[in-house]
């Protein structure tokens, strides 16, 4: 059978990578549906601020989203191209992670169906997608003979576990009532 190839005409042609057979189109495909879901929630954010105008938490975290933005990017681009995910953005991630885990604290406690007001059902999109882009380093790396810097899924696991506490902090600020999980498999 014929392999598919790009044709000559660059309209019909959305991205030069498309046609590769590396799992390496695949993670830079998922970390550009991360970036363009990161700018989704900040404006779903903006909007859910004008019903909680006087929140310093949602105020903080549309700060911290517009932080995280490019870095979504610039994840997508540093296995291909030239390394962008810094020891000091992981540190600072990190950081704004930790303070998030304080200020809900006395909210959760384990494992919890998804569920609240938008932008929680994006932002838990964006830990997904996180894992995925975390699964297809792993297959880069580990299968594909491609390096992968030690620093891209350890910010990528940040970068999950980051906005997954995001939908418990703007639970917290709306009054949204997580439902506990307990699983029957473990």
């Amino acid at each position: 059978m014929k392999k598919l190839h790009p044709k000559s005409n660059i309209d019909e042609l959305c991205y030069p990578f498309m046609y590769e057979a590396s799992s390496l189109c695949d993670y830079e495909i998922e970390t550009d549906q991360l970036t363009r879901m990161v700018a989704w929630a900040i404006d779903e954010l903006s909007i859910l601020k004008l019903e909680f105008p006087y929140s310093e938490d949602l105020e903080n975290l549309e700060k911290q989203l517009h932080w995280v933005l490019p870095l979504c990017y610039h994840l997508n681009g540093s296995i291909r191209g030239k390394l962008a995910i810094t020891e000091n953005d992981h540190q600072q991630l990190l950081d704004h992670y930790r303070n998030m885990k304080v200020v809900v604290e006395d909210v959760i406690s384990g494992f919890v169906l998804p569920g609240g007001k938008s932008p929680v059902g994006i932002l838990n999109q964006c830990s997904s997608i996180s894992k995925k882009a975390i699964r297809l380093m792993v297959i880069i790396h580990n299968t594909e003979n491609k390096e992968v810097a030690e620093i891209l899924p350890k910010f990528a696991n940040l970068l999950c576990n980051y906005f997954f506490t995001a939908t418990i902090l703007i639970n917290k600020v709306t009054g949204f009532k997580e439902t506990p999980f307990i699983s029957k498999s473990y």
